[in-house]
């Protein structure tokens, strides 16, 4: 096992980077699937519509998908405006930083629906389909050419590469050009962001590193400790129910307690917290509130703490 430790620890350590790429490497598997077994482009006057779907709407539900996988947007979401006690939507500068984390949210789930489109322009099948039917492609081409002209360019993606090799190939070549253009615009985006997210982090790179370890294992003793609070107070219902005897004390978090640890994470550089509940427990006042500090800052590097798994 002792061998293996390396890699572990960096899959752990980079679970962010390699959750990405895992996401990526299906979507393009499945989208080589999609083109090769499912796509047949039924060249007629479909095709712009056909192609179209093939090309945008996975892309849409990867994306819907990533909105519904993602811990943060619930977090944001979640007893926002509960029936029967006053709305909690966040205004003023909490409503900024819920905007903040939700662009976040989006950026992260737009991984897999810009992996598909870039990969689907790659191969060049669906745009070819899709521009064969587009009313614009259509009159470019036939412009000052035979009436039939529209009538056969609708059939060129389902002829033998031979029959029309110059617009095929126009047609691969456009694919191909737009999809290396999005994947590097996509690398260049991701990079700058990370740059400036990493040039204006509060704290040093080993701190960061030892804040992630620190939020794996408080997850970790997180999940351990509710599954024995919960059996406990289980256990102690189902006793009472069945030996007919009065319920015992049982201590257990107010829902003003769980409020404010599921509340989004600010850091302070005054105070140094690594967690909603390592601030909870350390600053809650006599009313089991978070005490309000001045000089909380939001910075983008520290996305992962509201990340944690619920």
């Amino acid at each position: 096992m002792e061998k293996f430790r390396p890699v572990l620890d960096f899959m752990l350590n980079h679970k962010n980077v390699l959750g990405y790429g895992a996401v990526s490497l299906l979507t393009a598997g499945s989208e080589r699937i999609f083109s090769v077994v499912v796509f047949k482009c039924p060249c007629n006057s479909w095709n712009m519509f056909y192609g179209g779907v093939f090309l945008l709407m996975p892309a849409l539900i990867l994306f819907l998908l990533g909105l519904l996988l993602s811990v943060r947007s619930w977090r944001v979401l979640t007893g926002c405006c509960a029936k029967g006690r006053p709305c909690r939507c966040p205004r003023g500068n909490r409503l900024q930083r819920h905007f903040e984390v939700m662009g976040f949210v989006i950026l992260s789930a737009a991984v897999a629906p810009l992996t598909w489109i870039s990969v689907a322009l790659l191969g060049g099948s669906f745009y070819e389909c899709t521009a064969t039917g587009s009313p614009i492609f259509q009159k470019y081409v036939c412009k000052g050419k035979e009436e039939k002209c529209i009538e056969n360019l609708v059939k060129v993606p389902c002829l033998s590469p031979s029959s029309d090799q110059e617009i095929l190939a126009t047609l691969r070549a456009q694919s191909q050009v737009f999809g290396w253009v999005l994947i590097a615009s996509i690398f260049t985006v991701a990079l700058l962001a990370s740059c400036i997210a990493r040039c204006r982090s509060p704290v040093s790179i080993l701190q960061l590193a030892f804040w992630k370890v620190y939020l794996q294992k408080e997850q970790q003793l997180f999940e351990t400790m509710a599954k024995e609070h919960a059996s406990k107070l289980a256990e102690r219902n189902l006793k009472s129910f069945f030996d007919s005897t009065e319920l015992q004390p049982f201590q257990t978090p107010s829902a003003k307690a769980w409020d404010n640890i599921s509340s989004l994470f600010a850091f302070n550089p005054k105070d140094n917290y690594y967690s909603m509940i390592h601030k909870y427990v350390s600053q809650k006042s006599a009313n089991g509130s978070i005490k309000s500090a001045d000089g909380d800052i939001y910075p983008a590097c520290l996305q992962f703490v509201d990340s944690a798994n619920v």
